[in-house]
């Protein structure tokens, strides 16, 4: 032990690996088979004296730490499209960046998890792939509009069963009764029904989707419905 020599470097010591050109600090010095090997930065590798060199006395090139700013397009909640799923809407659960190095060639992706919200199938999406519908305040109030729409359909199909079996007109009249007791007022019903027309119109002009402008339709027939059966009472 008495004869061991002095160790070239310490724990803390700022060095260069030769090979490399990369900056490191020793965090372990060891003694193996009659040699001082040195841990850099806590890596797995061990490294000899004759590969390292203190950063006050290299004269070569050092490669610098490389510092990336991702700028990301989507974040948590946001509500988008995705291309290949027509009109599905999906909401924004996480987000990963995918960093790739090679000697000619560099880049980054950034991967989106996503949750559909007719019935949460989880997907990844790389950020070409999507398209905003509603930022993430917007998105629970987007969703509700739609989830009005959907009773209106619901109501609309109800209809023409009826109709087309024969003329209750005191059946329908009072399952019309209680569709609008659920949305309290018809006056809201026609604010909520205008609201929705606004954004599919939106929608359609960004998109040119068909099924956009099929719900625009339906929302204009229903509007007249309301008007022309319960004009009276709208006043």
């Amino acid at each position: 032990m008495s004869d061991r020599k002095k160790s070239k470097y310490n724990i803390g010591d700022t060095v260069v690996i030769t090979m490399y050109g990369t900056v490191g600090k020793i965090t372990d010095v060891k003694w193996l088979d009659g040699m001082y090997v040195y841990e850099v930065n806590k890596s797995e590798g061990l490294y000899m004296e004759s590969s390292l060199q203190m950063l006050s006395e290299y004269e070569g090139e050092v490669l610098e730490k490389e510092h990336i700013d991702i700028e990301y397009k989507y974040f948590f909640g946001d509500l988008v499209q995705v291309k290949g799923y027509g009109s599905d809407l999906f909401k924004i659960i996480g987000f990963r960046t995918e960093i790739w190095r090679y000697k000619e060639d560099a880049w980054e992706d950034v991967i989106y998890e996503l949750s559909r919200i007719n019935d949460a199938e989880w997907l990844e999406a790389g950020e070409e792939e999507l398209t905003l519908v509603a930022d993430a305040e917007s998105a629970d109030a987007f969703i509700k509009k739609l989830g009005l729409l959907y009773l209106i359909n619901k109501k609309e199909k109800l209809t023409e069963r009826k109709e087309s079996k024969e003329q209750k007109g005191n059946t329908f009249r009072r399952a019309e009764k209680e569709l609008l007791s659920s949305l309290k007022e018809k006056r809201l019903l026609i604010d909520g029904l205008l609201d929705i027309y606004n954004d599919y119109r939106i929608l359609y002009e960004m998109f040119h989707d068909e099924e956009y402008k099929h719900i625009m339709r339906v929302i204009v027939r229903k509007l007249k419905q309301i008007v022309n059966n319960d004009g009276k009472s709208m006043v």
